[in-house]
């Protein structure tokens, strides 16, 4: 790997978005009525089945889950088009991690609180500002919230790695396989904290969202 990568490309970085990513959306299903705050394609999906069935104020549910995500990437795309934030930069990145990581905080506040449907408005925000922001790991192209990409990715790299002994193909199954654990490990941190925690087990992908800041923070500082 080259050594001369940013920090905020790395896989080590890359594995705390997605393990965050697949906790935010293991609670808001958990939750918040099986409605997910990233994985918009399971949205639709969902959407259909529930037009499809008749039930519409159901489908409701996950209509505001994908217009709260539209709405939190044009909010982030407006940020990024700022002249200081122009270029890639990782004091952006600080700024986008510490807005996600303060909507999980606010969630774990007000979930009690204030209805189902707009503690989902809150994580789709944070879901849909990790996606815009963060959107290569190791120079290439990746998506911390979607993993059936990252899954033809692993069957593609393993066949170049262990058939074709092509270095570089098992160096992307070696990243491509830790981001789809730290995924689902995510999501498994969320049931396993769920029946001691309960609505705030959001905490989790809070403190590994802080966890990725203080990374960002630390390198950044240490390379001024």
């Amino acid at each position: 790997m080259n050594q001369s990568m940013p920090i905020y490309e790395k896989t080590s970085f890359g594995a705390l978005l997605t393990m965050a990513a697949g906790g935010i959306d293991a609670y808001s299903y958990l939750f918040h009525g099986e409605v997910f705050a990233g994985l918009q394609t399971g949205n639709l999906i969902l959407l259909g089945v529930n037009l499809g069935q008749g039930d519409f104020s159901t489908s409701l549910h996950y209509v505001i889950s994908i217009l709260a995500f539209f709405v939190g990437t044009i909010l982030i795309r407006l940020w990024q088009r700022q002249p200081r934030f122009t270029q890639p930069d990782p004091v952006r990145k600080q700024w986008v991690l510490a807005y996600e990581s303060g909507l999980l905080l606010l969630t774990a506040l007000v979930a009690n609180l204030v209805p189902s449907v707009l503690v989902t408005v809150l994580l789709s925000f944070a879901a849909a500002a990790e996606l815009q922001e963060f959107r290569r790991l190791n120079g290439g192209p990746f998506t911390p919230l979607m993993m059936t990409g990252n899954l033809r990715t692993l069957a593609e790299t393993t066949i170049d790695a262990l058939v074709y002994h092509d270095s570089q193909a098992l160096q992307k199954l070696k990243a491509t396989g830790a981001i789809m654990l730290t995924f689902g490990l995510g999501a498994c941190l969320i049931a396993l904290t769920a029946p001691w925690l309960h609505l705030l087990s959001i905490l989790v992908p809070a403190a590994i969202l802080l966890c990725a800041w203080m990374m960002l923070i630390g390198h950044h500082s240490y390379n001024r």
